[in-house]
């Protein structure tokens, strides 16, 4: 358990027990483990303080000559300790970043400042809401819900500015880098040469006062278009848009045929179409004044694909297909299929076993990473699961989104949310009584545990180079030493043998979705 010696030492600050905080702990029914702090924000799922740019030693292997550029990941780190309910979605996004040249690495970690954290920052205290904790009992909800109107009305806090964190992924597309969660618009990130994080801003180009956007748009190698969407709490309930080379949002497209609010985190693109899900998992802001959160599984609901031409410009060519049974949170990649014409999309992704235990018990999660077919001719759908394992946070060659693929690298949960190590699986094998399809496996050890992997090509700019010619990278956190390492593996290896390891400074947390992006592209920020 860390302590509160532990956190002063890191540069962290317990809440003030001032307006927000005299709610927290003391109105609150008993917590459940999901939004305990002293439970969430155990071992390495504490958080950390703010790391400047600081060499680091390679321990194993050396770094590959072409492996140039920075590793960024993100994921939630609260800036100040609760007193009271705390959700591991919470957090304040940190980006912990290796950049790597001529095979030497220099490691460094920053809070994004969000107009969250920079106003919390300034007054040293919680000033916004966590939708995942904070409505916990009737009494505490109304609470927090009456001190935040307060302050809106004061002027201390102006919702037009956002509420995000940030802290869920990076992407980088238009010639700009990211830092994205789907409950506001992106904000921009620069590294500079010695390898520090600045953050830029919010980038409202993307969208007006109160708008979102996805936290995993999807980027066309070929084209630098970006595809996303955003969902809300009243209709539309999901807006798609494009965003093109230039990083110049294109016309909006409200989807009306979804008729409730749903919690699309991700979607697919193929080459001609854009492919939503719309699960169980759905919002119910009334919920609120019960003192609930307003998301819930509704176990009646029939998981459903929505399916879109990819340039659509309204949505007269929609439709929608009931899948039972089917519900995702990240989807790996889809294209269609030239064997029959492209009368077929082949999406991949992972599917949530046991979904009612998704925010409460993500350790009873298990995720079967499946192969669906959606024949467009006739509106059907059939699926098979392609590992036996336990698979999340999935990723292929970036290449090769929209496009048929045939290796995915996926992270093992075993238990979720915690990462024992990283397959390989091959889509070739995948036939109607294939079973697993994984032809390479990586595990960590006793007490080492990771995260997503991200896969980062050999030769970018080789139209010939084969699909799996490259490195996966990650982060790996020993909790028996408490040592933090980065990873880089040879993704053709059928053991993904470890190349390079490089001894962190200072420990990296538990986390989300991270990025490679090349130097040539870092000069350019």
């Amino acid at each position: 358990m860390t302590s509160r010696h532990d956190y002063e030492n890191c540069g962290l600050r317990l809440e003030k027990m001032e307006e927000f905080s005299m709610t927290d702990g003391l109105i609150d029914p008993p917590l459940r483990p999901s939004i305990d702090p002293n439970h969430v924000l155990s071992g390495n799922f504490a958080p950390v303080g703010e790391l400047p740019p600081t060499a680091c030693d390679v321990v194993e292997g050396s770094l590959p000559p072409s492996l140039n550029g920075a590793y960024i990941r993100n994921g939630p780190n609260p800036q100040f300790i609760p007193r009271g309910p705390y959700h591991l979605f919470d957090g304040d996004g940190m980006l912990h970043a290796v950049t790597i040249s001529g095979g030497k690495a220099t490691f460094c970690s920053r809070f994004v400042k969000t107009y969250k954290y920079t106003l919390e920052r300034d007054n040293d205290a919680p000033v916004i809401l966590n939708v995942f904790s904070a409505f916990n009992g009737v009494v505490a909800s109304l609470a927090r819900c009456t001190v935040v109107l307060g302050r809106v009305l004061a002027g201390q806090y102006d919702p037009r500015h956002g509420a995000g964190r940030a802290n869920t992924s990076l992407a980088f597309f238009g010639g700009k880098l990211f830092a994205l969660e789907e409950s506001d618009l992106p904000y921009g990130i620069k590294l500079t040469s010695d390898g520090d994080i600045n953050t830029l801003g919010r980038h409202e180009c993307f969208g007006e006062p109160f708008m979102t956007m996805t936290a995993h748009p999807k980027i066309d190698m070929e084209t630098g278009e970006a595809f996303a969407f955003r969902y809300s709490f009243r209709p539309p309930f999901l807006t798609y848009f494009r965003i093109n080379g230039d990083g110049i949002k294109q016309q909006e497209v409200p989807i009306f045929s979804l008729k409730q609010a749903s919690f699309i985190h991700d979607f697919a693109i193929s080459k001609n179409y854009v492919v939503f899900p719309d699960t169980q998992i759905v919002f119910k802001p009334g919920d609120i004044l019960k003192g609930r959160v307003p998301l819930r599984v509704d176990p009646a609901k029939v998981p459903r694909l929505g399916i879109i031409p990819r340039h659509a410009v309204d949505e007269r060519e929609m439709w929608w297909v009931d899948v039972p049974g089917f519900n995702i949170i990240h989807a790996v990649n889809a294209w269609e299929e030239e064997d029959d014409g492209g009368d077929t999309i082949v999406m991949v992704a992972p599917n949530t076993l046991a979904v009612e235990h998704v925010l409460e018990r993500m350790d009873l999660i298990h995720s079967s990473l499946e192969r669906i077919e959606i024949n467009l001719k006739e509106k059907s759908v059939t699926r098979r699961p392609v590992s036996a394992a336990s698979l999340e946070f999935a990723v292929i060659n970036p290449a090769y989104v929209g496009k048929k693929n045939r290796y995915v690298y996926a992270a093992v949960g075993d238990p979720m949310p915690k990462i024992t190590g990283v397959v390989k699986v091959d889509l070739s094998l995948s036939t109607a009584n294939s079973g697993d399809c994984t032809v390479a496996r990586r595990l960590y050890g006793p007490g080492c545990y990771g995260g997503e992997p991200y896969f980062v090509a050999r030769q970018p700019d080789n139209p010939a180079a084969e699909e799996d010619d490259g490195y996966l990278i990650t982060y790996m956190h020993n909790e028996i030493t408490e040592d933090s390492k980065f990873l880089v593996m040879d993704a053709k290896s059928p053991t993904l043998e470890i190349l390079a390891a490089v001894k962190l400074p200072q420990r990296v947390p538990y986390g989300f979705h991270g990025i490679f992006v090349p130097e040539s592209h870092l000069r350019k920020l």
